[in-house]
């Protein structure tokens, strides 16, 4: 029978970015996407993003299909570089049903799971016990990565860069009440030379340059770089990655392929393809993510439908259960085929 609508039974819920901060969990976000990654995860339940270009548009599309049979569903990401706009949203379905369950915020989700993912990848690769951190950058990113981590590790020291005298007082009001100790600095590579146990890279540098000198990390340092995720966008520099024992990849052929700082490598002569791993390997215990407490370890992020799908089911069956959100009046009906 082709054509002919199934009958629907849940409905769908709008989960906006008010519901979804109020729905979100630290700790349960870091849970759903260690099972998440832990899970029997194929190159086909989540392809590369896909890249729709026009003069100043783009529209970006991250797809998946959970591997605890659950939800599937994508993140687009809508930009007008003209009007310095973007717009995000999160279609979640049910996959015995396929029924239309959710429509979230995908913004909201973003800056949540991207977090969370990275203080998974961290724990996980970090030298055990309490750390020491360094944080570069200082903005929405940068606070929810300190946050994120010191849901999982005691956080004794955290040194945090920025240029501005202003957004290092904002950063360090804005963190207050996880009650660290937390000290702005002026200069990224004065953090770096601290030999902070972990360094996290959470703001892209002027005209696309490294933050940081690579020469000066120390051994057994765990870095993650999460803001280059583009060809033309540079986070880390080339010693830093020809330093690094292991690169861990939340989706390795992007990484190696489709950011700037391989891209630089790779035209320096450093060929790191063999150096990197999946971080769904490492969480799965498939693959060990350091071998010893002396190596300088890599965490490289671009972000990955696996990431928004098990954060974006999470909120959603929280907000469910918190009543929050609103049900749509109708819906997108299945069809029989």
């Amino acid at each position: 029978m082709s054509g002919t609508s199934a009958e629907l039974t849940l409905g769908t819920r709008f989960v906006g970015g008010d519901a979804v901060e109020r729905a979100f969990d630290w700790g349960q976000a870091i849970e759903a996407l260690r099972a998440a990654y832990a899970g029997e995860v194929t190159e086909a339940m989540f392809p590369d993003r896909t890249m729709a270009r026009g003069e100043g548009l783009w529209l970006r599309t991250l797809s998946g299909i959970a591997p605890d049979g659950g939800m599937m569903g994508a993140k687009m990401i809508a930009a007008n570089f003209r009007a310095g706009r973007v717009s995000y949203l999160i279609p979640l379905f049910d996959q015995q049903s396929v029924e239309l369950r959710a429509l979230l915020d995908g913004n909201a989700i973003t800056g949540f799971r991207t977090a969370a993912t990275t203080a998974l990848a961290l724990d996980a690769l970090g030298r055990p016990g309490a750390v020491r951190v360094g944080l570069l950058g200082t903005g929405f990113e940068a606070q929810n990565h300190l946050r994120a981590l010191a849901a999982l590790r005691d956080i004794v020291r955290v040194e945090v860069f920025s240029p501005s005298p202003d957004s290092r007082a904002r950063f360090i009001a804005a963190v207050a009440d996880l009650g660290l100790d937390v000290a702005g600095r002026d200069n990224a590579n004065a953090v770096v030379a601290a030999a902070p146990d972990m360094l996290i890279c959470a703001a892209r540098a002027r005209d696309e340059q490294p933050l940081f000198d690579g020469a000066r990390l120390a051994p057994g340092m765990t870095v993650a770089s999460i803001g280059s995720t583009l060809p033309e966008q540079r986070e880390v520099d080339v010693t830093t990655l020809s330093r690094a024992a292991r690169i861990v990849a939340d989706m390795p052929n992007e990484v190696a392929h489709d950011t700037g700082d391989l891209i630089a490598a790779k035209a320096d002569g450093a060929d790191l393809t063999d150096r990197i791993v999946a971080l769904a390997d490492v969480i799965g215990g498939r693959i060990k993510g350091r071998e010893s407490a002396d190596e300088i370890v890599l965490y490289k992020s671009v972000g990955g439908a696996i990431q928004d799908l098990a954060v974006a089911a999470m909120c959603f069956h929280r907000a469910e259960a918190m009543g929050l959100g609103v049900m749509l009046p109708d819906t997108i009906r299945p069809v029989l085929k």
